[in-house]
């Protein structure tokens, strides 16, 4: 049965009441056709309403969903074919990141992405979707790669964060990222990136240093979990509702301040709904992107980024 968060349980509630509506059209000699249909039309009615007014606190639970796509059910229904690339060649092959070459569209496309488990066997195998230094070191020799070979890039972005261990710390996780975010300043083919779900802090700005930065409608993207925020703030953690609504952390907050370059839609209640719709969208975004900047220069494409993240940090004087 699938995750039902707080605040859908009048959902379940109506799905529930239409099924006994239906079992008893079918069980008996009544023909409830008409009224049926008239309550599905309301149910549906209602899901909108209550899935177009979320708080941030309850975008976050849906981003956090354990049965929201992966990276890899991305690549799978995305691409035709997906050759993945291992290692950062100084020893260490970190799965929280993945990275390689696909076909998209019938074109050749370098896709990195951070990974996350269904399970408890599979969150361990991806640490969680926590990258450790040695997965930003691997990503980074693939943007190189593309470089190389022309390729654009288009990363997949879902972390809570950068791994935060002692160990990650020792052998040079800051300085990892900070390598990425300037290198991929100074690529000179398109990249592309998407927040899927989750997008924290510098461990999710190590991939999304790109022309075009999209989010699905229930992802997030932030400096700092809301957890973390409000543990700062207030010295509670249980504050993050607050802390969710102060941050700006959703798609439409951050297209209004600029961060993001557009959103897209989820189908109805949230990716996990249904797969195919929500890397159907992802697909066209990326398409229409990749299209337009393919009509830029190298010289372009490095101004366009430049400018993009020097124009960010709106803010009102009072």
């Amino acid at each position: 049965m699938a995750t039902v968060m707080d605040f859908e349980k009048p959902v379940l509630e109506w799905e529930q009441e239409l099924d006994k509506l239906r079992e008893l059209n079918k069980n008996s000699d009544l023909d409830l056709t008409k009224q049926i249909q008239s309550f599905e039309q309301q149910v549906q009615e209602k899901k909108k309403e209550l899935y177009s007014t979320l708080k941030p606190s309850q975008k976050l639970q849906i981003a956090r969903h354990s049965e929201r796509p992966k990276f890899l059910d991305y690549v799978n229904i995305m691409c035709e074919k997906f050759v993945e690339f291992h290692g950062d060649r100084e020893g260490m092959d970190d799965r929280a990141i993945i990275g390689g070459i696909a076909k998209f569209d019938e074109k050749s496309i370098m896709i990195i992405g951070i990974q996350k488990g269904k399970s408890t066997k599979e969150n361990l195998e991806y640490n969680f979707g926590m990258p450790q230094p040695q997965g930003y070191r691997k990503a980074l020799r693939l943007f190189k790669y593309a470089e190389k070979f022309k390729l654009p890039i288009v990363t997949i972005i879902d972390t809570p964060g950068a791994y935060p261990g002692i160990k990650a710390e020792e052998t040079g996780q800051g300085a990892a990222i900070a390598m990425n975010l300037r290198e991929m300043s100074k690529l000179s083919v398109p990249i592309v990136s998407i927040i899927s779900g989750e997008g924290c802090s510098g461990g999710a700005l190590g991939l999304a240093v790109s022309n075009r930065v999209m989010m699905l409608e229930h992802a997030y993207y932030t400096v700092i979990s809301p957890e973390g925020c409000a543990s700062i703030l207030w010295r509670d953690a249980s504050m993050y509702a607050e802390a969710a609504e102060a941050l700006k952390i959703t798609s439409k907050d951050l297209l209004e301040l600029g961060i993001i370059d557009e959103e897209i839609p989820e189908p109805l209640g949230g990716a996990h709904n249904d797969y195919n719709v929500t890397a159907s969208a992802m697909k066209n975004s990326i398409k229409k992107a990749l299209e337009e900047l393919s009509k830029l220069s190298a010289d372009e494409l490095r101004t366009q980024r430049y400018e993009k993240f020097r124009k960010m940090g709106k803010f009102i004087e009072q």
